[in-house]
């Protein structure tokens, strides 16, 4: 097992139940080999913690930019509590060093590790506010995660592919891009999607992610590529 007081310290953040936190990081497959093992998956407390994500962030972009309309404020917070942002922002605290994975996911280092340091983040803010209360989820989401938005901000990160080559198709041919479902498999917790963007009856490019979502936004990124746009 490893040795999650070194995590704590890192953190600057103590947890008086100790098996909340070793929860947050319990990949599903980890369970498939270790069906003995103690504590359940981390899925109830992601879902838990995007909640309590969603709502830290809604709350510090109304309270600190209050002079934005919401449709700024909206394309922001996606920005941040995007799968490829809180990846990131999880491999900085340290917590892929921590996740209790298979023997098989272990191996996977490319999208699917994002995917799961994203929801292991989220995991971690569940555990942090079931244990720790608001205030401390509050204090951790603010002092890791959104003090990256200023960089998001002068960046334009918060421009996604997909609303960008929307305005281009409509300015360029004046059509409005279609997304198809073309093939998707794999269990429900590691779902893989390729999807089609169109123009009318032409098939653009395809792009490929871990929800439909993310694959609509690989497919617009590659599009615009395509297109030239």
């Amino acid at each position: 097992m490893k040795d999650f007081s070194n995590l704590e310290k890192k953190l600057i953040l103590e947890f008086k139940n100790k098996n909340l936190l070793i929860q947050a990081f319990v990949h599903r497959s980890y369970l498939n080999e270790n069906p003995k093992f103690q504590l359940f998956h981390n899925e109830r407390l992601e879902f838990l913690g995007d909640a309590v994500l969603e709502l830290v962030v809604t709350n510090y972009l109304y309270q600190n930019y209050t002079k934005k309309s919401e449709g700024e404020l909206t394309s922001w917070r996606a920005a941040l509590v995007n799968a490829k942002q809180l990846a990131k922002t999880a491999k900085k605290v340290g917590l892929d060093d921590f996740l209790l994975l298979s023997r098989g996911e272990k191996k996977e280092l490319g999208k699917a590790r994002q995917y799961i340091l994203a929801n292991t983040f989220e995991a971690l803010i569940g555990a942090i506010y079931l244990d720790r209360g608001y205030k401390i989820s509050q204090r951790f989401i603010e002092e890791n995660l959104i003090k990256e938005l200023p960089h998001i901000i002068e960046s334009h990160l918060f421009k996604d592919a997909k609303s960008y080559f929307q305005e281009r198709a409509q300015e360029k041919v004046k059509i409005t891009p279609t997304y198809k479902v073309l093939k998707e498999w794999g269990p429900d917790h590691v779902k893989h999607f390729v999807i089609g963007v169109f123009l009318g009856e032409e098939l653009v490019v395809k792009g490929e992610g871990f929800s439909k979502q993310e694959a609509e936004e690989e497919a617009a990124k590659k599009a615009l590529k395509v297109k030239k746009w």
